[in-house]
């Protein structure tokens, strides 16, 4: 049996401590890997069906074979190992702001470390995925714009609660307009949200793209004795 709790790794960021941490949960009695940024808990391997619903709601709204796919936010890796469990998935650029969390994926400090740093369509990309839309996404090897299959995001709480300074504008026509010029005609963006769905926010990115359908993910929480959930929006662009 592992030992009940240990901390992996621990450094400081510009967005603060962050630490990785390996538990066993006493109920379950499965291992458990947690990364916190200061006293925030920012995720969990143990309630991952929202990070991987972005992934697979995304790209099941996408159409045809050889798909270029952007993820924006690495974490624990799932919501990347949930898309490239689509084998129609070509190419894969994951982009991370904190090269810490890269270095625990190619270190094989967490559990997907491995599968991801082994998947030769992977890229595993440090970069602040908000500055690289504002600028435009380039790929490494050619050193050109492209336009994706699918952008997929899972960084901030929510839309109005973000981790770090420098998202706020992402949120709004800009932002949106930049994804869009970004995105193959008819590409999709999804986004993951910890709240409930928001019409009004839902508003906001139909007047930049084609439609926009709000996916409530309900998972299991042990601790609750409930459901917990929350919100992958998945919107299409025009064409």
């Amino acid at each position: 049996m592992s030992r009940a709790f240990e901390e992996i790794d621990h450094r400081s960021t510009p967005l603060g401590d962050i630490s990785l941490r390996r538990r066993l949960e006493p109920v379950l009695q499965v291992d458990v890997w947690e990364v916190k940024l200061g006293d925030e808990f920012l995720m969990s391997s143990l309630f991952t069906a929202s990070e991987e619903a972005v992934a697979t709601l995304g790209l099941a709204a996408c159409a045809g074979d050889e798909l270029d796919v952007v993820v924006g936010g690495l974490g624990l890796g799932h919501t990347a190992a949930a898309a490239l469990a689509d084998e129609r998935v070509a190419r894969l650029q994951v982009i991370e702001a904190l090269p810490e969390v890269i270095g625990w994926h190619r270190d094989g400090l967490v559990p997907l470390g491995a599968q991801l740093t082994g998947d030769e369509r992977c890229d595993l990309r440090h970069g602040d995925f908000f500055a690289l839309v504002d600028d435009g996404i380039e790929d490494d090897a050619r050193g050109d714009d492209r336009r994706f299959d699918a952008i997929l995001v899972d960084i901030d709480h929510t839309p109005s609660h973000h981790l770090g300074v420098g998202s706020a504008g992402f949120y709004g026509p800009a932002g949106f307009g930049r994804v869009c010029d970004q995105l193959q005609p008819g590409g999709v963006f999804a986004l993951w949200s910890d709240d409930p769905p928001d019409v009004g926010f839902e508003a906001l990115v139909r007047d930049t793209f084609a439609s926009v359908d709000a996916h409530v993910v309900s998972f299991p929480n042990h601790y609750t004795g409930g459901e917990s959930a929350c919100t992958v929006y998945v919107a299409l662009a025009p064409g």
